[in-house]
């Protein structure tokens, strides 16, 4: 696999998901980690969408955003997976505009289509339909962003009001998981978001894919090349037990939830990377000579390990970095 020209000289833009809390109802815990996060050196937070869980994302992560936004004055605020197929596009430019009118446009919108038939079903959207939608969405979304007239049934003419502070709109992402979603990424020309749980074998050859279709419809790199990965540091033998520990019972109870989805999830070191603040970045820095990255999204929240043992490891990753 050829290697990138990035180095380590280049910043890194460092960003993370939350590490503790319930996401669907403690804003107000999301907003003090957001400007937790602000203090020690992150930039952006970063929030994941689902439904009908009791924890672990939302399912109106730019509603919990706007209270992270209210406590922060220069942390990026990111969605993960924005499912546009369950949504109308109109309404979601909207709420994406205000969002970055009010965070003085500090928005970042991963988009995604979503994969649980539950979701689709009680959305009443049709499974097979969902990329279909999705670009039809995504169209419209632009469309309504530049100002352009909104088709209506009647003779007035209407457009999108207020519009992003960040012009012609925030940056999109594409959060994917399989080649047909890779596929549709590149065809698009937006960057790609790969999901937390592949191993970097995996991650490796998709990033490899992506910039195929790039290129083959036409469209520059456009050099963000972000990726989302579960980081524990810390100077503990045992605690670095600890959490691969638990991160090899998170890894079961997910390929037991997902069964239907390939994953590769068998070793931890494979799709996380866990280690002493040296051991951290030097695995980090090999990542970014591989992948080419540009921004490293730090999933915070590993289960059973202490709130103040995930904050340690948030503070020696910047530090080592």
């Amino acid at each position: 696999m050829p290697r990138h020209n990035r180095t380590d000289a280049e910043p890194l833009h460092l960003g993370l998901t939350p590490w503790v809390g319930d996401l669907a109802a403690y804003a107000h815990d999301i907003a003090h980690q957001a400007e937790v996060a602000e203090g020690l050196g992150y930039q952006s937070l970063w929030l994941p969408e689902s439904h009908f869980l009791d924890r672990g994302a939302s399912p109106s992560p730019l509603l919990v955003l706007s209270a992270a936004a209210a406590r922060t004055s220069t942390l990026k605020l990111g969605t993960t997976s924005y499912l546009l197929p369950i949504r109308h596009p109109i309404q979601v430019a909207e709420e994406i505009a205000v969002l970055d009118q009010i965070s003085n446009g500090r928005v970042i919108v991963g988009l995604g289509r979503g994969f649980r038939r539950a979701l689709f079903d009680v959305f009443d959207v049709s499974v097979k339909e969902k990329r279909r939608l999705f670009e039809k969405s995504l169209r419209s979304m632009i469309s309504a962003w530049a100002g352009e007239p909104i088709d209506t049934e009647g003779d007035e003419v209407v457009t999108l009001a207020p519009l992003c502070i960040q012009q012609p709109h925030p940056p999109l992402w594409v959060a994917a998981f399989g080649p047909k979603a890779l596929t549709q990424a590149g065809r698009l020309g937006l960057p790609y978001l790969a999901s937390p749980i592949e191993s970097f074998a995996r991650l490796r050859s998709n990033y490899a894919l992506h910039r195929e279709q790039l290129a083959e419809h036409g469209h520059k790199d456009a050099g963000t090349v972000p990726v989302m990965r579960t980081v524990f540091a810390s100077r503990s033998p045992s605690l670095l037990e600890q959490a691969r520990h638990a991160l090899e019972i998170q890894a079961a109870e997910i390929r037991s939830a997902r069964g239907s989805l390939q994953l590769d999830l068998d070793h931890v070191d494979d799709w996380a990377i866990v280690g002493s603040p040296d051991e951290v970045a030097q695995k980090i820095s090999e990542q970014r000579q591989v992948l080419g990255m540009t921004h490293l999204i730090v999933r915070g929240h590993i289960p059973r390990i202490r709130r103040e043992d995930l904050e340690e490891s948030l503070r020696l990753l910047v530090k080592a970095l």
